[in-house]
C-alpha cells in the first residue's frame, strides 16, 4: 500500500513538474506564486484587523492562531517522519533553490490552507474563497518548480484541518480573552499616535 502510494505520488509529480523547454513566462509565474504570494497573508490579516470591527479582529486573530497551530503540527510531523524532496532523490527538475530538508508536509501549503480554513470556519466567505484559490496556485507552483510532491500538499491539508479543529476547541474557552489581550497590547503600542487613530483601531 505504502509503495503503491509513493509510486502514484512520484508519477503525479512528474506530470506536474516543469520540463526543460517550458515557457519562461510560465516558470516566472510559478516562481511568483511559490515564493511571493505568501507575503499577502500578513497583509490580508492586517486588513481584517484594521478595516473591520471586533468580529473581523477576532477572525484575524483566530486565523493567525490556526496558522501557528498548523505550523507546529507540521513541524512535529516532519520531525517524526522524514520524506525527501524530489531533487534529493534526483527526480524531475528543480527550478528554484531550496534547502534539502523534509518535504512533508509543505510549510507554505500548511500556512495558506490553515488561514483559508480558518476564514471559512468563521464564515468569511469572500476572503476564504479568495485564499482557497491562492492556496491552489501555491500548491501547484511548489510542485511545478520541483520542491514538493503532491502528497506533501495533501499532508498540508490534513494539518490545516486538524489545526482548525484544535484552535476552535481552544477558542471556545480562551478566544474572547485572547482578543481582549491583543487589543490592549495594540493600544499600548499605538499610544504614541493621535487619539483619533487609536480610537479608530479599537472601534467596535
Amino acid at each position: 500500500m505504502g509503495n503503491a502510494l509513493e509510486t502514484y505520488n512520484q508519477a503525479l509529480f512528474l506530470k506536474i513538474n516543469a520540463l526543460p523547454g517550458t515557457p519562461e513566462w510560465l516558470i516566472d509565474f510559478g516562481i511568483f506564486c511559490a515564493q511571493y504570494l505568501i507575503f499577502l497573508l500578513p497583509l490580508i490579516l492586517l486588513i481584517y484587523w484594521f478595516a473591520g470591527g471586533r468580529e473581523e479582529r477576532e477572525t484575524a486573530l483566530f486565523a493567525a492562531a490556526t496558522a501557528f497551530t498548523g505550523l507546529c503540527l507540521g513541524f512535529l510531523c516532519s520531525a517524526a517522519w522524514f520524506h525527501p524532496r524530489p531533487f534529493m532523490i534526483r527526480l524531475g527538475h528543480l527550478w528554484i533553490d531550496h534547502v534539502a530538508d523534509s518535504s512533508f508536509p509543505s510549510d507554505h501549503g500548511t500556512l495558506f490552507l490553515s488561514i483559508t480554513l480558518a476564514l471559512l470556519a468563521r464564515r468569511s466567505w469572500i476572503g476564504g474563497i479568495a485564499l482557497a484559490l491562492m492556496s491552489a496556485l501555491v500548491a501547484w507552483a511548489r510542485i511545478f518548480l520541483g520542491v514538493h510532491f503532491p502528497l506533501d500538499m495533501a499532508g498540508s491539508l490534513a494539518m490545516a484541518v486538524l489545526a482548525v479543529l484544535v484552535t476552535q476547541r481552544m477558542w471556545r474557552h480562551k478566544g474572547v480573552s485572547l482578543l481582549s489581550l491583543f487589543e490592549a497590547l495594540l493600544l499600548l503600542l499605538l499610544s504614541f499616535l493621535p487619539l483619533k487613530f487609536v480610537r479608530w483601531c479599537n472601534r467596535r
